[in-house]
Parts: structure tokens; sequence; C-alpha cells
């Protein structure tokens, strides 16, 4: 393989096409694409200033390397691709991309970053930006720290471990998500998502979990959290904590240890559809309003 050490390359192209090739200590200032159409690269303590750097590529290696705010839609096209112990700090990164390995990764502005891409492994990513994740497929994130609203809106199979995400309108249209060990706190969580579970959980969230079909919480703590699971349908929860309200649930089973507002209209639902028990009444514990 070919080496290319401590070099300087401007201009649009420069590298186009290069394949089974290590670059190391190498900048890529101004200029497009530097590296587009290549196969089989190794990178190492690379910084790249400008846009486009890695579009349709393949099996490309990456430790050590900067993305600086220039180097904006930096990803796209590109498939198998691992990236080490890298700092990125330009937004758009990795579109319709597919293999993607995150670990030890930071996202400085991570607005619109993993859209539409599939087979997506992260371990120890920090990311700020809204519009994560959008429309991916095929998910797995352990210690993933996000900030920044509407993450993963319509993705598929996704499943999450020891994360932390502050983001409104978080799993917004998903199918297949679970969640592990992991700490949500938003507005509007997981509306109008088929199949979601919640295992372990710390959730606070302003109308959270409505309009979700098939939804599992065991041992979940819901803090603050209002009028949660308005038409939301076939729920198993078990919730190790109080709530503040619960409205209007379409179907299933809830139990807490305290509720302090239940709202079962009979107009919109059937209420009779709907068990909830909580420490202090162990009996079905439903007020009509």
């Amino acid at each position: 393989m070919k080496q290319i050490v401590d070099q300087y390359f401007d201009g649009e192209r420069p590298l186009f096409g290069a394949h089974d090739l290590q670059l190391i200590r190498t900048t890529f200032g101004k200029g497009e694409s530097p590296l587009k159409n290549g196969h089989d690269l190794e990178l190492d303590g690379v910084v790249f200033q400008w846009k486009y750097p890695l579009w349709y590529d393949k099996h490309v290696k990456v430790n050590n390397t900067i993305w600086e705010t220039m180097s904006r839609s930096g990803i796209w096209y590109t498939d198998d691709i691992t990236v080490t112990n890298s700092a990125i700090q330009a937004p758009k990164q990795f579109r319709r991309c597919d293999g993607i390995k995150l670990k030890n990764v930071h996202f400085g502005d991570a607005a619109e970053t993993l859209w539409s891409c599939k087979n997506i492994h992260m371990e120890n990513v920090q990311a700020n930006g809204d519009y994560f994740g959008i429309n991916s497929e095929n998910v797995y994130a352990d210690r993933l720290n996000l900030i920044g609203n509407y993450g993963f809106d319509g993705a598929k199979n996704v499943e999450v471990h020891n994360s932390t995400m502050v983001t409104k309108d978080n799993f917004w249209n998903c199918e297949n998500v679970i969640v592990y060990d992991s700490v949500l706190n938003g507005e509007y969580l997981a509306w109008n998502t088929n199949h979601i579970t919640l295992i372990n959980c710390t959730i606070i969230s302003d109308q959270g979990l409505c309009y979700t079909k098939n939804l599992t919480m065991k041992n979940c703590r819901l803090l603050r959290t209002d009028l949660a699971f308005e038409y939301c349908e076939n729920i198993d929860a078990e919730i190790d904590s109080a709530i503040m309200s619960v409205k209007n649930p379409i179907s299933g089973r809830i139990k807490a240890r305290h509720i302090d507002e239940i709202i079962m209209d009979p107009n919109k639902i059937d209420p009779s559809k709907t068990t909830i028990v909580t420490d202090d009444d162990s009996d079905q514990h439903i007020k009509q309003h």
C-alpha cells in the first residue's frame, strides 16, 4: 500500500480515485472533493479543511482525524467506513452510507448527520445538533450522548445502551426501537412509533409516548412527565416512579407507584380497554373526566 506522509493538498479533487493508499499527517486545504471515488484508504492524523472530502468511497479506515468547520457534507454515498478517535466540527456528515463504525468520535455540529444510512455501529459518540440519524436503519449505539432536537425521526431497527439523549421529538415515526439503561429527556418522546421497548430507562418528557403502538416499558422512571400515553395502543408499562398524569390511552396495562391525575374521556377512548394499577390502589385505578 502506497503512503503519503506529511503532505498538503489543495484545489479541486487532488486525489480523485485514489486507492490502496495510506495518508498520514496530511492536510487537505481549500478545494472540494479531495478523495472522491476512492477505495481501500487508510487515514491517520489527517485534517480536512474544505467540503465533500469522502464521497462515493469504499473500504475506508480513519483514525485521529479532524473535519474542520468548512468540511461540511463530508461523507456521502460511502460504504464500509470506520472512524475512530476523531473530531468532526462540520454538519451534514454521513448521508446514504452503508456500513458505518464510529468509536470515540465527537460531532461538534451534528446537524443533519447520519441521514438515510444503514448498518451503523456507534461506541462513545458525542453529538450536538438537530435532526441526527433521520431515516437510518439498523443502528446500534452504546454510550451515545446526543443533544439536539428531532433525533432518529423515521429510523428503523435501533438499539441503544447506556446513553443520554436531550432531544425534543426523539424517536418519532420509528419502527423497532429498544433502549436500555439510558436517560431520555425531551418533549413529545416517540410519537407515531411502532414497537418501542424501554428497559431501565429514566424519562423526562412533556406529553411523551403518545400516538405510539406496541409500547413496552420495564423498570423505567417517568420524572416530571405529564399527559403520557395519549392514544397509545397496546401498552405494557411497569413504571418504578410516580407519573404526573396519564391521558386517554387506547389499550394495555400501566403500573406505577402513583399517578397524580388519570384522564379517561369515554367520548374519545374506551376506558375498559386499559388497566391502570398503582401501589396505593391495587385494583383498577381510573378516573373518568
